[in-house]
């Protein structure tokens, strides 16, 4: 019991270590970002006038605006209002041991990268008004300034394993983002993707790489050691491998942005040696795009 209670300790006292660092490195790049943005005009159920359109089916009658749609007998038109209301954003971050890896020491594992990614995200999202939960989670969605470090902690002390998204049910309309190397069973992935758009939800897919894993920049004699197992593979001639390695990543690259045209959302590959600020600003401009359609 001593044992337990001393690795337990120690693990959380490496946990309470990399907060504060992460969540500053998370709020500079989230500044950086929001420094470049500028005012983004969205439909949405405020008071502010912005657009006429259509009206399409499913449309509320209430929504109709007779006195524009009297100008084109053809046609009825419809009243949209500038976005004022929050919107849930759910999070997914990968627990599974495999980002843990980073190639050099130079570069982050790729665990610290789609953590920052992830409560960077937050702090945008709750600058702007946004909830943000964790997909698959029971807790009622985070909001205000204290949202990011909840994210943060929340991520910290994840403690499941597996490398497939969890089966969850947001209410219609919210916008998902997952965030995993995806080195998983693309089945178990576009079933979770499909299910998801199913029910109404719109999403992005944010695959977190080292630069060795898509270069493969291995010579010679290698030992391949499995992180979330305790396989290793020796191969003598690593180089040889390059080729065969490097199209069986293209493909199944390939395969996730399929699957994310075919369901409506967006892929973005993001390396761990590139600026985490580019990641960042497509995944909140995909965002920003999402609610004009899905609200």
């Amino acid at each position: 019991m001593t044992d337990r209670t001393t690795t337990i300790r120690h693990d959380a006292e490496a946990a309470a270590a990399t907060f504060p660092a992460l969540l500053v490195e998370a709020e500079r790049i989230a500044q950086t970002v929001a420094a470049g943005l500028h005012g983004r005009r969205r439909a949405g159920p405020g008071e502010t006038f912005w657009q006429h359109r259509p009206y399409s089916f499913g449309d509320a009658v209430s929504a109709i605006d007779w006195r524009q749609s009297a100008r084109e007998a053809s046609r009825l038109y419809v009243r949209e209002n500038e976005w004022e209301a929050a919107a849930a954003v759910y999070l997914w971050r990968d627990p599974s041991a495999s980002l843990n890896f980073a190639s050099l020491k130079t570069i982050p594992p790729k665990r610290r990268r789609a953590d920052v990614l992830a409560v960077a995200l937050s702090i945008l999202l709750s600058q702007a008004g946004e909830r943000i939960g964790l997909l698959g989670e029971e807790r009622r969605p985070f909001h205000g300034r204290g949202a990011p470090a909840r994210i943060l902690e929340a991520l910290l002390t994840d403690a499941k394993t597996g490398s497939a998204p969890p089966p969850a049910h947001p209410r219609p309309g919210a916008r998902i983002v997952m965030v995993s190397d995806f080195y998983s069973d693309i089945d178990a992935i576009e079933a979770s993707v499909r299910a998801l758009a199913a029910g109404g939800a719109s999403g992005a897919l944010v695959q977190i790489c080292d630069p060795a894993e898509e270069e493969f920049p291995y010579r010679g004699r290698v030992e391949f050691r499995d992180l979330e197992s305790r396989d290793r593979l020796t191969f003598g001639d690593t180089g040889a491998l390059a080729a065969s390695y490097k199209t069986q990543f293209a493909a199944h690259r390939r395969a996730l942005e399929t699957l994310s045209q075919s369901a409506g959302w967006t892929f973005i590959a993001h390396r761990t040696d590139r600026p985490a600020h580019h990641a960042l600003l497509a995944l909140f401009t995909a965002l920003g795009d999402m609610r004009q359609w899905t609200a």
